[in-house]
């Protein structure tokens, strides 16, 4: 089986439901069930990435059934060649009183995304109130402080989360970007590395809430039933998912192996609209397809 590793950074606001909410939020965000972290399932991504290939990419009715299954009306005959993984939480955007936004991670996170695209590079070990963050920091408050959201930590500049930095910024923002290296300097000046339990918190505290309501178009006052609030995630947040690529399984129509199915995703930045509420605005992200092969963008 080919992989290609993928990230996902929304533009605007982002709302991938799960239809009902049981506590204080109406339509709350999809999370991951152990660690309640936010997530974008697989088969949100695959829809829309079918629907773009179809129209965009010049892919024949042939390659599009092979890689992602035949039609609804024909779903019994075989399965796709592409295996869609969730795409997980990397850098959460969090306001900051220096340096106006900053880019959050945690070691969990870290830890996981090297193993997923098989980096060596070192794990920066927050803990306690204790954040890392590259040279050069724009976060610092006074002297080693750093302030977010209502939490007040120190921040320790570390050559580690300077790596870490750099590596990210060149995935987000690779050659061929329009301003890359201006994209480039300010996620590597506002990269933060948060201790897991704070961290934790921050994702489940520092989302978007939205209350919606409509309107009677008669009253002019809020109609019965219709005020509601909706969870999405901050603009500027990063994930990452790989997509698994096997031999075609209508083999008798299209013999390709992995390999060659491989090659006909599109490769490099791709815009994408996920999620709902796409009529307010949510949800128009940039998606970054690896190469064939490799951990890198294109």
């Amino acid at each position: 089986m080919q992989a290609r590793t993928y990230h996902i950074q929304a533009l605007t606001a982002l709302h991938i439901g799960t239809g009902q909410g049981v506590g204080v939020v109406d339509l709350p965000i999809a999370r991951a069930k152990a660690t309640n972290l936010p997530q974008i399932p697989g088969s949100a991504i695959k829809g829309v990435l079918r629907d773009e290939a179809a129209a965009q990419y010049n892919l024949n009715h042939s390659d599009i059934r092979t890689l992602f299954g035949p039609d609804s009306s024909d779903a019994d005959s075989h399965a796709g060649a592409l295996a869609f993984g969730d795409a997980h939480l990397l850098l959460l955007p969090v306001r900051s009183f220096a340096g106006t936004v900053a880019y959050a991670t945690c070691p969990f996170i870290l830890r996981r995304y090297a193993r997923d695209l098989g980096l060596d590079l070192a794990i920066p070990n927050a803990r306690e109130e204790t954040a890392y963050l590259p040279q050069s920091s724009l976060l610092h408050v006074e002297g080693d402080k750093v302030a977010l959201e209502d939490l007040d930590l120190n921040g320790v500049e570390d050559n580690t989360t300077t790596a870490w930095a750099q590596h990210l910024s060149q995935a987000l923002y690779p050659d061929g970007t329009p301003q890359a290296t201006e994209w480039r300097q300010s996620l590597t000046q506002r990269l933060i590395v948060l201790p897991d339990d704070i961290y934790s918190y921050l994702a489940d505290t520092a989302t978007e809430i939205r209350t919606r309501i409509r309107i009677n178009r008669d009253t002019r006052i809020v109609q019965d039933g219709a005020l509601w609030t909706e969870e999405n995630l901050p603009a500027e947040t990063v994930l990452w998912g790989i997509i698994g690529i096997s031999d075609a399984r209508n083999r008798d129509r299209n013999p390709k192996k992995a390999a060659e199915l491989s090659v006909l995703l599109p490769e490099g930045e791709i815009a994408l609209q996920l999620g709902g509420k796409h009529t307010v605005g949510r949800g128009f992200c940039r998606l970054l397809l690896a190469h064939p092969g490799t951990g890198e963008n294109a």
